[in-house]
C-alpha cells in the first residue's frame, strides 16, 4: 500500500478516509458497468498478473471493485472512493475510467507493477476519495524511431510506459533523413532501399567515431495496425510523422526523381549516415505531390488519428534556389521565393488532409511564408511559433526544446552520456509552464496541450532510450495533467518525495532511468564526443 502522497501525477483533489483500507483478495470481483469492459479487462490483466489474484467478473457490493461512468466527471475525469467496504471507481468517459485505475494500481504500492506476484505480499488500498482530471487533452510524447529503430516490441512497452503516466498521444516519428520506418505497399523501395543505412555516427555529428554495422528496421502495416490497436486499448492516440518537405533523403535514395534531380545526382544518394539537416529535399513538382498523396492514403488507412504530422521543419531552401524547376514552379505559382514555396508544399497538403477530414500538424516552420490554413503547430523553437500561431487562431502543441528536448543533457558532470544540448535536470522539466503569460485567456484555450520530446540520434538501444527519457518523463507527465502553480511556486521538493515511490515502480517495470545520483557505470558513454555546454543547440 502506497502514501496517498505519492500518486504522480498529482491528482486534483485528496480526502483521507476515515481511516482502515480494502485488502484485495482472492475473493475480490470487478463489477463492470455499462461501457466501462475495456478497463476490466486491462485490471484483470495487469493487476491480476502483478497480485496473482482472479480479479473475476461479479455482481457486488461487497469485496468488489465496481467501475462505471458518469458524465458529469468531464472528460477524462474520474473519481475514486475507497472504503474498507469495496472500491468504486467511476470516469467521466471511458478514458477518464481507465486514468482511474492507473491511480488504483500506484495506491497498490510498486510491486502491482510486475508481471508476476512476489511472496508475501498484501494489496491493499487506503480510504480515500481522489476526484481528479487532467489539464491538458494533449499530453504527449514524440517518440524518434527514424534516427534508431525501435523494434515493435520496444514501442508497445512505451505505450504501457506512458499509459502508466496518463498521457496520451504518441507521436510517431516514422521517416527521416536516417531512415523510412512504415511499409507504403505502392512504393516497396521506401522500406527495402530507405529504411536501413549502411554505418552510423556514433555520438554527436562532430565525433569521429562510426559504428561499421548495417542499423535498420521498418514497421509492416499489420505492425502499425497492432500499435494503434494496442494503443487505443490504452486510450492513447498515434498521430504518424511523414516528413515533407525535408528530412527526406531515405525517401529520394529509394526514389531518386523524388529529387530536385537538375543540381543533383540523386540516383548516386544513400540512406544519411549521420546527424543534422540533409540539404536533400523534395523537388516541388507535381510528381512529388502525386507520390506523397499516395504514401497519406495508406497512412490514413492504418492511423484514425484527427492530426497527421508532416514535418514541415528544417528544410534548406539552397537546391530550389539553384533548381530551374523550383524557381519555374515559383514564377508560375506567383510566389515571392523559396519560403512561400515550402508554404505551398504545406498547404497543399493541409487543403488534401481536410477534404479527407482530418488536420494537419507541423513543426513551427510551416508558419514561414504564410500560416497554412486550419493547420496546428507543434511549437519546438522556444514559445514564439506558438505564440504567434495562438494569436493567428490556430491550435498549437507546446514543445519547445529548451524545456523539453529529452535528448538533452540531465546534469553537466562529464559523465552524462553523450551530452548534447541544454542541460535540462528533473527539476527544470517540472518548472516548464506549456502556456505562456504573454497570451490572453481566449489565446491561451488554443494551447490544446504539450509533448515532450525524444530525439533518438544518440539513443542507440533502448537502455539509452530509458536514461534520457526517465525519469523527466514523469515531470513532464505531472505538468501536462495536473493543475499546478506557477513554475517558481511549484513544489519541487514535494515531488522530489514523492518521486522514492515512483523510481520503485520504474525499477519494478524494469525502465533503465537516470538515477538521482547520476549514470551507473554501463549507463556511461566515454570518449563518445557531444555538444559543448556552451555551444548552440543541436538541430533535430
Amino acid at each position: 500500500m502506497s502514501d496517498l502522497s505519492d500518486v504522480i501525477p498529482q491528482p486534483r483533489r485528496t480526502t483521507s478516509g476515515a481511516g482502515g483500507f480494502f485488502e484485495l483478495g482472492p475473493a475480490t470481483e470487478v463489477v463492470a458497468g455499462d461501457g466501462t469492459e475495456r478497463t476490466a479487462r486491462w485490471l484483470r490483466a495487469e493487476v491480476g498478473a502483478a497480485t496473482g489474484l482472479p480479479l473475476a467478473p461479479g455482481t457486488g457490493p461487497g469485496d468488489a471493485v465496481t467501475l462505471s461512468l458518469d458524465g458529469a466527471l468531464g472528460p477524462e475525469g474520474y473519481r475514486l472512493d475507497v472504503e474498507p467496504t469495496g472500491v468504486r471507481l467511476a470516469g467521466g468517459d471511458p478514458a477518464g475510467l481507465f486514468w482511474g485505475a492507473q491511480t488504483l494500481r500506484q495506491l497498490l504500492g510498486p510491486d502491482a507493477f510486475r508481471r508476476a506476484p512476489l511472496p508475501g505480499r498484501r494489496w491493499r488500498l487506503p480510504a480515500i476519495r481522489i476526484e481528479d482530471a487532467p489539464r491538458f487533452g494533449w499530453r504527449g510524447l514524440m517518440l524518434d524511431v527514424a534516427r534508431h529503430f525501435m523494434p515493435k516490441e520496444g514501442v508497445l512497452r512505451y505505450l504501457d510506459l506512458m499509459a502508466a503516466h496518463k498521457l496520451n498521444v504518441l507521436h510517431f516519428h516514422l521517416t527521416d533523413d536516417q531512415g523510412w520506418r512504415i511499409e507504403i505497399r505502392r512504393h516497396p523501395r521506401l522500406t527495402e532501399v530507405g529504411s536501413w543505412r549502411s554505418r552510423t555516427k556514433f555520438g554527436h555529428r562532430a565525433s569521429p567515431l562510426w559504428e561499421d554495422k548495417p542499423h535498420g528496421g521498418h514497421y509492416t502495416q499489420d505492425d502499425i495496425r497492432e500499435i494503434v490497436a494496442y494503443a487505443a486499448e490504452r486510450h492513447i492516440t498515434v498521430v504518424p510523422e511523414i516528413d515533407v518537405p525535408g528530412h527526406s533523403q531515405a525517401a529520394i535514395a529509394a526514389y531518386p526523381e523524388l529529387g530536385n534531380t537538375d543540381v543533383v545526382d540523386t540516383g548516386a544518394l544513400s540512406v544519411w549516415d549521420t546527424w543534422g539537416v540533409s540539404p536533400n529535399v523534395l523537388a516541388p513538382t507535381d510528381h512529388t505531390l502525386r507520390f506523397y498523396e499516395g504514401v497519406f492514403e495508406e497512412v490514413l488507412e492504418l492511423f484514425p488519428s484527427e492530426f497527421i504530422h508532416i514535418g514541415g521543419d528544417e528544410c534548406p531552401k539552397e537546391q530550389w534556389r539553384r533548381s530551374a524547376t523550383a524557381q519555374a514552379r515559383i514564377e508560375e505559382l506567383a510566389l515571392a521565393d523559396e519560403e512561400e514555396l515550402q508554404s505551398w508544399f504545406i498547404q497543399h497538403f493541409d487543403t488534401w488532409l481536410a477534404e479527407r477530414g482530418r488536420r494537419l500538424i507541423g513543426w513551427d516552420e510551416i508558419l514561414e511564408g504564410g500560416l497554412a490554413k486550419g493547420a496546428a503547430v507543434s511549437s519546438w523553437r522556444g514559445y514564439a511559433g506558438g505564440i504567434a500561431a495562438a494569436r493567428a487562431g490556430h491550435d498549437v502543441v507546446m514543445c519547445p526544446e529548451q524545456q523539453v528536448y529529452l535528448d538533452h543533457r540531465q546534469h553537466a558532470g562529464e559523465d552524462e552520456p553523450v551530452p548534447i544540448g541544454f542541460v535540462r535536470t528533473l527539476e527544470d522539466v517540472y518548472r516548464f509552464e506549456p502556456v505562456p503569460a504573454e497570451l490572453t485567456s481566449h489565446e491561451a484555450e488554443h494551447v490544446i496541450g504539450t509533448q515532450a520530446n525524444v530525439w533518438t540520434e544518440v539513443m542507440e538501444n533502448q537502455q539509452r532510450v530509458d536514461y534520457q527519457t526517465f525519469p523527466r518523463l514523469a515531470a513532464f507527465a505531472e505538468v501536462s495533467w495536473s493543475t499546478l502553480p506557477a513554475p517558481g511556486e511549484r513544489d519541487f521538493d514535494a515531488f522530489e518525495r514523492r518521486m522514492a515511490a515512483h523510481y520503485r515502480r520504474l525499477d519494478a517495470l524494469g525502465v533503465a532511468y537516470r538515477p538521482p545520483g547520476g549514470p551507473l557505470p554501463w549507463q556511461r558513454r566515454p570518449g563518445v564526443l557531444g555538444r559543448p555546454i556552451d555551444g548552440p543547440p543541436p538541430n533535430k
